[in-house]
Formats: structure tokens, C-alpha cells, sequence
């Protein structure tokens, strides 16, 4: 990831945002990877009429950020899968500066989940190879897919784990991992393939994430990552017609515009930097989030006591809605040096647009 600069270098994303009042992408207007302050006014603007974007919109946009990730054999062995470090590190987030900061969560400790996995299969990993090269991992969850009820192939995971953000490229070789080492396989022997990835290996057609994050996205927190998500859709490795959803038994709901006073939030994920090795599944209750901005005309993002490191973004963070189901509210984007609390954007109306868009197109 990079961080946004403020001097104001003339090197230009080719990001498409919106001018006028109709609605549609302008051809000439891009966002520079510099953003100078007197343009922060009018930024802010820009990023509120993205929410009023419709489906040709989003098309044109998609069409100057193609993913292409075509299928190597036998890439990711189970030994390149346990080897691969983090992709991204949930790193330090600087004190909010735009909007009146809560206190800091305190730490809730990372319990590990009960194996085997298989009985929480839409939990998982995602694994990837960088632009300048190097592998790398993350976590994710398998989601409902609004236009293919009960047929999903939607894997909710954060932006910084699929692109690289402002004046970057989408990371290659894009896999997920339902359950991963669902047995423990992975640690102390050799596995086998089918011990590791007990549901299979499912590679990504295609991704989108927010159009903040691959503008704006950096290697410290920033107002990107109020808008850290991606979504990943995958095609079934036995070449058969089998959803995820199909193979895997679930696929958790999506829920926008949670109501944040009221959640009482369970964040999953892979940690894999020490204390962790990225083998095993844990879990964090950290209750009623608190809230956490860097940009106040942004929706401020959830902030939990979490012990959880490296290797644990994009982990799913789940509640409990009115009628019962457990419901997907936030994914895991970054933390803070002691460890003790990760933050994950809040999910409205650009999430919302994305997924129902993404899932329409597929």
C-alpha cells in the first residue's frame, strides 16, 4: 500500500469520478495520486455523489481497472500456502484528526476456534501474489449473493488485500481457501493438499473494490480505509457447475447499514505474525464497536479490542440480526502498534452498490 503525499505531483490514476450534476463518469476529469489540501473540499463532494453511481457508472469505471487471473496448476501447494506471510499487516492507525475520537477499545484476547473448520466453512483465506512479486495471505468469508440466492461464488475480503491502492495494481494468482487446515494438518508434518484445503481451492474470475481505496489507498491508515473492502467471485476447481455456497453449506448475508449503537461484534480471522503462524482460526468478541475517522464526511469506521495481527485482515466481522441470522457487518483493514484493537469500514450505501452491481455483472 502507499500513502497519500500532499505535495501536488502531477501523476494521474486512471480512476473516473464524477463531475456536473448528471451523474456520469467524466472521460477527462482523474483523480491524482497527490490530493493537495484545497482540493480536499471538493474531494469530499466527489466521493459523496459516487453513492448515486448506476450500474454504466460502475461499468466504466471496472473497464479502466480490468483483473485478469488466470489459473496456474499446482501454484499453491500446502507448503507455499503455510509459507506465504502476510499480505498486508493491519498497521497503526493515526489519531483520528476530522472527527471527535472515542476512546481506544480495550484489548479483548483471540481465542482459537474449535476444529475442525469444516463446521465454520465460510470462513477462509485468500492467497496471492504481489505486482513486484512475493505471496502473500489474507483472511475472508464466503457471502450471500443477492441476484444468486443460495448459488453463491462472493468472498468478502479487504480492498488492501486484493490491490495495492493509490497508483498500484491488483495483486495475481488470487485463490480462496474455505476452512483452511480445517484438522490442524498443516502443523508439525507434511500435509497433503486435500488436508489443507479440505474444501478446495477456489480461483478469482474477477474483484472489485471501493473506487476510495484504489484512489486513495496507502501504507498507513487514512480516509481510505474507511472504505477498505473488496469482493472476490470464484469458479468451483472441479469445473463442475457447484456453487461455493453449494459446496461449502453457507454463505453469510451481507448487512448494510447496520445499526452500529447496537451490535455486539464478533471479529474472525488468521493472524499470522507473532504470537500466530497463520495455521489456525480465531475469534475476538469485542462487543459494541466504537468509532474511528479520518475523514468526518466518510462513515466512521467500527473499532474493537482484538489481539489479532498480521494475516488477520479481511477477516469477517459478524452480528447478530433481528431475525436471528448472523450477518456480515465490517471486515478487518487495520490495527495499532500494541495489538490490542483492529478497525473495519462501516458498510452503506457505496458497499451496498458495489456487491448488488458485482453480483448483477457476474
Amino acid at each position: 500500500m502507499r500513502s497519500i503525499s500532499r505535495s501536488t505531483a502531477a501523476v494521474l490514476l486512471g480512476l473516473v469520478l464524477l463531475t456536473g450534476c448528471g451523474g456520469t463518469p467524466s472521460e477527462d476529469w482523474r483523480l491524482p495520486t497527490a490530493v493537495p489540501t484545497q482540493w480536499r473540499g471538493e474531494l469530499a463532494q466527489r466521493w459523496q455523489e459516487l453513492k448515486t453511481w448506476r450500474d454504466e457508472d460502475w461499468d466504466r469505471w471496472a473497464r479502466q481497472h480490468l483483473f485478469e487471473n488466470p489459473v496456474v496448476q499446482d501454484l499453491w501447494g500446502p507448503e507455499r500456502m503455510v509459507d506465504a506471510p502476510p499480505q498486508q499487516q493491519p498497521l497503526p492507525a493515526p489519531s483520528p484528526t476530522a472527527a471527535p475520537p472515542e476512546v481506544e477499545p480495550g484489548p479483548v484476547q483471540a481465542v482459537p476456534v474449535p476444529r475442525p473448520y469444516t463446521r465454520y466453512p465460510a470462513s477462509g483465506k485468500v492467497f496471492s501474489t504481489a505486482p513486484g512479486g512475493g505471496t502473500g495471505q489474507c483472511s475472508a468469508t464466503v457471502v450471500a449473493d443477492p441476484a444468486h440466492p443460495g448459488r453463491s461464488n462472493l468472498v468478502w475480503t479487504a480492498g488492501h488485500c486484493v490491490h495495492e491502492g493509490s497508483g498500484g495494481g491488483w495483486f495475481k494468482n488470487l485463490i480462496f481457501v474455505p476452512a483452511y487446515n480445517s484438522s490442524g494438518s498443516a502443523a508439525g508434518k507434511k500435509a497433503t493438499l486435500a488436508e489443507v484445503a479440505p474444501l478446495g481451492q477456489w480461483w478469482a474470475d474477477n474483484v472489485i473494490s471501493s473506487p476510495q481505496w484504489i484512489a486513495e489507498g496507502g501504507h498507513s491508515g487514512n480516509a481510505a480505509n474507511q472504505y477498505d473492502f473488496a469482493v472476490l467471485k470464484v469458479h468451483n476447481p472441479d469445473g463442475s457447475g457447484r456453487s461455493l455456497e453449494e459446496t461449502v453449506g453457507t454463505a453469510v448475508p451481507v448487512w448494510f447499514d447496520a445499526p452500529r449503537d447496537q451490535l455486539a461484534v464478533s471479529v474472525w480471522g488468521y493472524p499470522s505474525a507473532k504470537p500466530f503462524d497463520g495455521r489456525e482460526l480465531y475469534r475476538c468478541d469485542g462487543g459494541r464497536p466504537a468509532r474511528l475517522s479520518f475523514d468526518a464526511t466518510r462513515p466512521p469506521m467500527l473499532s474493537v479490542g482484538c489481539t489479532m495481527t498480521a494475516g488477520s485482515s479481511g477477516g469477517g466481522w459478524f452480528a447478530t440480526m433481528p431475525d436471528g441470522r448472523q450477518a456480515l457487518v465490517s471486515n478487518t483493514s487495520i490495527g495499532n502498534l500494541a495489538h490490542t484493537a483492529l478497525n473495519g469500514p462501516y458498510l452503506e450505501d457505496v458497499a451496498r452498490q458495489a456487491l448488488n452491481y458485482f453480483s448483477r455483472k457476474q
